[in-house]
């Protein structure tokens, strides 16, 4: 990612400069919230997307500073509200908001990014970028009410389950892409490779991110090891498991699912059998067969520079640790 970052290094500059700029408010605790939660970084993925495919499309302008702003702050809007719904402690690596500033706090400091969104969209008057941007965060609510529906389901099969991280995560990522494509002028088919390279993309960082909560050391991923089993989510990781374990396993896998808290016997069971049928791996191997799809998208464009980054973006996706 050394490489990408190099090629963005001074865009990506301006969208933090842009960040300070859009977080200015006359309410103190706006301020305070907005910095707390970008001053611990992130990985900026779909900001980095929209610079790289509004640059593969051939835009010069400077309007993609701050829509990359926009689709970070979307977001980050969402990350607010998903910590008070989780009554999550945690977010990447440091205490969320919630826990800081209080659960009112979040929700209405989010409710300000999700509304600042949207009069910067204004500002550009770009009306398909406006309905592009609009339609993911209807989709993106939408997913968050289907998993929250679909909460200790122990028969929400993978399809339904990809439906769910498809509305939740990846369209967000895939409005990036064409947003960018858009910017650019494309139309036909290549806007629509852009935007399925997204999709396949937010797809497959979301069931990394799945197969990350079971494995990875709270220090490394920035939130509680096994925090998905213990709100009751139903991830591809267990989803697998389901599907292959026995009756008596089956059983007991439903009565941990609906404890309120787990216990590290609990979370030892659920992992060992994790182990057993290969969850991590076969959702490490669908990652990966979806990022190699989102990189056959980028052949309709001449190789260069940009679409080499966005081949490793589609790499680290599935290679990340973290």
């Amino acid at each position: 990612m050394e490489r990408v970052l190099s090629l963005l290094q001074d865009d990506l500059k301006r969208v933090e400069e842009q960040f300070k700029r859009d977080l200015d408010s006359d309410v103190y605790l706006i301020r305070k919230v907005g910095e707390y939660v970008f001053a611990s970084g992130g990985k900026r993925i779909r900001p980095m997307l929209l610079l790289l495919s509004s640059r593969l499309a051939g835009y010069k302008g400077d309007q993609n500073i701050g829509l990359a702003s926009v689709v970070e702050f979307i977001h980050t809007a969402t990350l607010l509200h998903d910590d008070v719904v989780d009554s999550a402690v945690l977010r990447r690596g440091q205490e969320s908001a919630n826990a800081v500033w209080g659960n009112e706090a979040s929700v209405l400091v989010g409710d300000f990014l999700f509304a600042k969104s949207f009069s910067i969209m204004v500002r550009v008057g770009d009306l398909e970028i406006l309905q592009t941007l609009s339609d993911a965060t209807t989709q993106m609510a939408e997913g968050e009410v289907l998993q929250l529906i679909s909460t200790c389901d122990l028969d929400l099969d993978e399809s339904r389950y990809l439906n769910v991280i498809r509305d939740k995560t990846a369209v967000l990522i895939s409005a990036a892409c064409r947003v960018g494509a858009v910017l650019g002028g494309l139309v036909g088919e290549e806007k629509e490779a852009l935007s399925r390279y997204g999709m396949d993309i937010g797809i497959a960082f979301q069931l990394m991110d799945d197969a990350l909560d079971y494995v990875s050391e709270e220090a490394d991923f920035g939130k509680v090891k096994g925090h998905d089993l213990e709100e009751g989510k139903m991830t591809l990781p267990l989803i697998h498991v389901l599907r292959q374990c026995t009756v008596a396993e089956r059983s007991a896998l439903s009565d941990i699912v609906e404890k309120e808290i787990l216990g590290n016997d609990d979370l030892h069971y659920v992992t060992t059998l994790i182990d057993k049928y290969d969850g991590i791996t076969y959702t490490r191997n669908r990652a990966t067969e979806l990022a190699l799809g989102a990189k056959q998208q980028l052949q309709l464009f001449p190789a260069s520079e940009v679409r080499d980054a966005l081949e490793i973006v589609a790499d680290y996706v599935v290679s990340r640790r973290k």
